[in-house]
């Protein structure tokens, strides 16, 4: 009923909304630096009116709710945008510290080193006779290979260096996804629809959701009442509600996909470890056999977008083959065998065309959708140079396995490449050359898993098998007293069949290191043992002879380590022989001439040795082919690619850090307390309150009145 304690009503609500919005505001001026802090404001609704004469009459204001100024909207899109830059971010902030590695070896590290080695070649071409120019070379190519060595394993300590920042931010994820999980429960608890907002809880959420896109990318859905789903772009749930899904950062796992057909009872195996992921596909149906028969398989190393080929551009295909006759595929030695043992053949090792394998030689990161259920969601990235969508795309995350299994990884293939070239191409040249003394022994430094298979043959277990081609290999032999030819019989090709007439040349594809032995026997066995000793090719001379290398159009020699100035072929083996090393006079600068002689001051070896600088060669990589550079401009190239790499990381960073920002600009132009905003509010709000007492006051004095009219 209107009347005077209507009065004294309207003008309670009025003092009671005015406080209210003066706390409010109170509050937003308090958080006004609070990270994360969205600007609150309270909602005011008229309170309901009643019928009278002459009309209806409002009964004052009802402060409905307090709620948080929020745009979800724009809010999705920074996420995306941030999780983006975030792994810009992190990519280039690793590629900034590789950049400055090779910077470092630019003036004064594997670049100049390179210089200096191939400089000394040219010196040796006029100082043939030299000790201590030979002496220098080798001093100057130990430092190379040590530079070498020495930058392999700093890429080795950065790619390690992100194993650690994808463990610690797996870590996070999972601390994060029941954070979030947990303030699901509390928001859920505290909502009352309409009239209880716990702004509070759902801005700690967002601060959270905001630290989890920057880790990884992330879909929001809001389903309400603080039931929110959170998942990775690719549809792998975080959280939902208040459940979470795990992830995790382990040593990768071996899977299979066999066709509905497939009889197949076993695994695949694998020794070593690679930044690649190998998926083998079995192309030709047959058994898991060391003979005929073996069933046939392709690799691919990006999830079977594209196959690894053959310089003629066919897929390169493997025999699968058990324990005892690994295949070397990359950086693995790969193989088939039981389901419960790698060293015992399958129960059924019959393959099916389509059979599939997939060996994850890294630590991974995994999601499991259910104890036990591990989905593989490490970043890939194509041969094409675009990613794999159904992995994480995003955040730190995909910025830090970026830089390991893409970017590092590439640039060690490259350096390893690099530094079997400069192995192989120093070898076959210094191989075929003499120096100041003859041998009475020689011992080849690189080994063949068997004997009696072929050397071209992927299965020999020979590093530059693949090297070699068909053609003969000279030996000269010496009387040791006079330094003359032994006979007219003691030098010639080393002939691989006794029983046709001429010397027969060396097959790879035939001829095994005990056939080589055994030419070597039947050839010059007057003067001369050859054996095999732990799997190397080891050459004797008989009492009273000394023997030379000459002509070797197979690559054999080098092939076997014989007579080289390098052993190893890794950046971490490779060394200078240990034979040139110890004795400088075995360092190679001239040959043996077609009568068979020795001549001191010749320097044919070291013309083609400092030919080196200029020459193109043929440089492989496992994931990469083949190019023609020659030494430097390859190692320059590979210096240029670091640049670019990193270029390209900060411009993307930078582009999208500028597009998130922008974003955050106009979440903030919402959420962001205001503080000249804030003092209009109070101003206003002060005088809001003054009117309602103002309003009380009026209502007493009008009471008084009626009093008055009484007395």
């Amino acid at each position: 009923m209107p009347g005077i304690s209507s009065v004294l009503n309207i003008a309670q609500s009025g003092l009671r909304a005015s406080q209210l919005a003066i706390e409010v505001t109170g509050n937003n001026i308090a958080n006004v630096d609070t990270e994360g802090y969205s600007r609150q404001v309270l909602l005011l609704e008229e309170a309901m009116s009643i019928n009278y004469s002459p009309g209806q009459l409002g009964t004052g204001v009802l402060a409905t709710q307090v709620v948080r100024l929020f745009d979800k909207f724009i809010e999705l899109q920074y996420l995306d945008k941030s999780s983006t830059a975030s792994s810009y971010e992190a990519a280039y902030g690793a590629l900034q510290s590789v950049e400055a590695l090779f910077n470092e070896s630019n003036t004064s590290g594997v670049s100049s080193a390179l210089s200096q080695f191939l400089s000394d070649l040219q010196e040796l071409t006029l100082s043939p006779q030299d000790s201590a120019v030979r002496q220098v070379i080798v001093d100057d190519a130990e430092n190379l290979l040590s530079m070498i060595g020495q930058m392999d394993a700093d890429l080795a300590s950065i790619q390690s260096q992100m194993e650690d920042y994808i463990s610690q931010d797996v870590d996070r994820i999972n601390d994060l996804a029941q954070e979030i999980a947990d303030l699901n429960a509390q928001i859920n608890q505290n909502t009352v629809e309409g009239s209880n907002n716990p702004n509070a809880l759902y801005d700690l959420r967002d601060v959270k959701i905001r630290e989890l896109a920057s880790i990884v990318d992330i879909q929001y859905i809001d389903n309400g009442y603080g039931d929110i789903t959170l998942m990775t772009k690719a549809g792998h749930t975080i959280v939902d509600g208040t459940s979470t899904f795990k992830f995790t950062f382990e040593q990768g796992k071996t899977t299979q996909q066999l066709t509905q057909s497939s009889t197949f009872d076993g695994q695949a195996y694998y020794d070593g470890n690679d930044e690649y992921e190998y998926t083998l596909q079995v192309v030709d149906a047959g058994s898991v056999t060391s003979g005929a028969g073996a069933a046939t398989f392709r690799v691919s190393l990006d999830g079977g977008k594209t196959w690894l080929k053959d310089d003629n551009g066919d897929d390169i295909l493997y025999s699968a083959r058990p324990e005892d006759g690994k295949v070397q595929i990359g950086e693995l030695e790969v193989w088939f065998g039981s389901s419960s043992n790698p060293d015992d053949p399958p129960a059924d090792g019959n393959l099916s065309a389509g059979d599939s394998f997939t060996l994850v030689p890294k630590k991974a990161i995994y999601w499991y959708k259910a104890a036990g259920t591990a989905i593989n969601v490490t970043p890939q990235t194509y041969a094409n140079g675009t990613e794999n969508t159904s992995r994480i795309t995003g955040g730190s995350l995909e910025g830090y396995c970026t830089v390991r299994d893409v970017n590092v990884s590439a640039y060690r293939d490259r350096l390893a490449a690099f530094t079997e070239s400069l192995v192989w191409e120093v070898n076959s040249i210094h191989s075929q050359g003499a120096g100041l003394s003859a041998f009475s022994y020689a011992m080849g430094s690189y080994a063949v898993a068997d004997a009696d298979t072929a050397l071209g043959s992927r299965s020999s277990g020979l590093v530059f098998g693949d090297r070699l081609s068909s053609g003969v290999s000279s030996m000269y032999f010496y009387d040791a007293a006079t330094g003359k030819l032994a006979s007219a019989a003691s030098f010639g090709f080393i002939d691989f069949d006794p029983v046709a007439s001429g010397a027969q040349p060396f097959d790879p594809s035939v001829h095994s290191l005990n056939d080589v032995v055994d030419a070597i026997n039947n050839t010059f066995g007057t003067f001369c043992t050859a054996q095999v000793i732990n799997g190397a090719l080891s050459v004797t001379a008989d009492t009273g002879y000394t023997f030379a290398f000459g002509e070797d159009s197979t690559g054999l020699y080098a092939a076997l380590g014989i007579n080289t100035f390098f052993t190893g072929s890794t950046p971490t083996d490779a060394a200078v022989n240990t034979v040139v090393a110890n004795d400088t006079n075995f360092l190679n600068a001239g040959h043996v001439n077609g009568a068979g002689e020795l001549n001191t001051g010749d320097n044919t070896t070291a013309l083609s040795l400092a030919g080196l600088s200029t020459k193109k060669v043929t440089i492989s990589t496992f994931a990469g082919g083949d190019t023609s550079q020659t030494l430097s401009g390859y190692y320059n190239s590979l210096v240029g690619l670091v640049g670019v790499d990193t270029q390209n990381a900060e411009y993307n960073y930078l582009y999208q850090s500028a597009l998130a920002d922008e974003l955050a600009s106009r979440q903030d132009s919402v959420s962001a307390v205001s503080l000249d905003e804030e003092m209009s509010n109070l101003i206003r709000f002060q005088q809001s309150y003054q009117a309602a007492a103002k309003l009380i006051s009026t209502a007493d004095e009008m009471f008084q009145t009626i009093l008055g009219m009484k007395s």
